[in-house]
This record gives structure tokens, C-alpha cells and sequence, in this order.
């Protein structure tokens, strides 16, 4: 019998998926659900404790993995280690409506959604499990001329508000 080839990417994937360790696996789902509208596609659990081994949601079309935390594999969370170093950025058609129900699902708001430079109206919030989510809704088509114009003109604003911030103190 001839074997079927198979993709070197599953159907429906992308060549990049985040994978995050998350500890409360099992209610983050719950929070990726009411907060993006995730839908949840695999979950493997530990037949003897229960916990989360791996699973996975899809937000818009796009896949999300996550495992529990686990001293034993090396796997802490961003609770645990009391911060992340990393996010997700997640393309939304509306950012603002986005952000107002993840934060209403328990998501801390960090950046209110605003017009930026690069193109993007972009906000940030960080879930109830400590990972950092980037929501934008691209608005605008730039060059890469016009984004670093606007990024030199957003930096001398931020030199401005840090002077000002000082000369406050003093």
C-alpha cells in the first residue's frame, strides 16, 4: 500500500506557533475563551493529577499550545518567575472592542489601545497567568521609511516627557 505524503506543517497551521507553560492551564483555556474568542481544540491531561499536558486553541487562524507548569520538565510560568520576556501579539479587526472584553474576562489592562506609529492601533493587557498580550487592528499601509520616521519623532516624545519627568522631581 502506497503511504500518503505527508505536510511538513499540519493542515492549518502556521510555520510559528507560540507555545506558552501557563500555571492553571485548565482556566486560562477558560480565560482564552471568554477573552479572544478561542476555541479549544486538544487538551491532554495527566491521567493521575489531572493537569493540563498539552494543549491547544485556536484564536482567529491561528494556533495556541500551552502545557502546565511543571518543576519537573524545567516548565515555570510567568507567575513563578514573577514576569514574562516575552508576549503574544494577536491581530484583532476591532482592538478596542478586544481589549474591553479581555479585560472584563480578569485580563490587567497595561496599555490602552491607541493609534501607533507603525500602522497598528495597538493595546496590551496581561492575563490572570501572567503573559503579555499585544491586541492590535492594523489601520494603516507604510513604508518602512515612513514607520522609522515615525519612530524617530515617537522617540524625541519620549526624551521630552523623561526631561520633564526630572525636571519634576527636582
Amino acid at each position: 500500500m502506497a503511504s500518503k505524503k505527508v505536510k511538513p506543517v499540519p493542515e492549518g497551521y502556521h510555520t510559528l506557533t507560540p507555545h506558552i507553560i501557563v500555571k492553571g492551564a485548565a482556566k486560562a483555556i477558560e480565560f482564552y475563551k471568554k477573552a479572544f474568542g478561542a476555541e479549544e481544540t486538544l487538551c491532554l491531561k495527566d491521567p493521575n493529577t489531572g493537569s493540563v499536558c498539552h494543549a491547544e486553541v485556536k484564536i482567529g487562524d491561528s494556533y495556541l499550545m500551552m502545557c502546565e507548569e511543571n518543576e519537573q520538565w524545567g516548565a515555570k510560568s510567568p507567575v513563578t518567575l514573577g514576569g514574562t520576556a516575552s508576549s503574544v501579539h494577536l491581530y484583532v479587526k476591532d482592538v478596542d472592542a478586544v481589549f474591553a472584553k479581555a479585560v472584563k474576562a480578569g485580563g490587567k489592562p497595561e496599555m490602552e489601545p491607541a493609534d501607533q506609529f507603525w500602522g497598528d492601533r495597538h493595546g496590551v493587557v496581561v492575563d490572570p497567568f501572567g503573559h503579555r498580550w499585544g491586541l492590535a487592528t492594523h489601520i494603516r499601509d507604510l513604508t518602512a521609511e515612513q514607520i522609522e520616521e515615525g519612530a524617530k519623532k515617537w522617540r524625541k516624545e519620549q526624551e521630552a516627557c523623561q526631561k520633564k519627568a526630572v525636571a519634576a522631581k527636582k
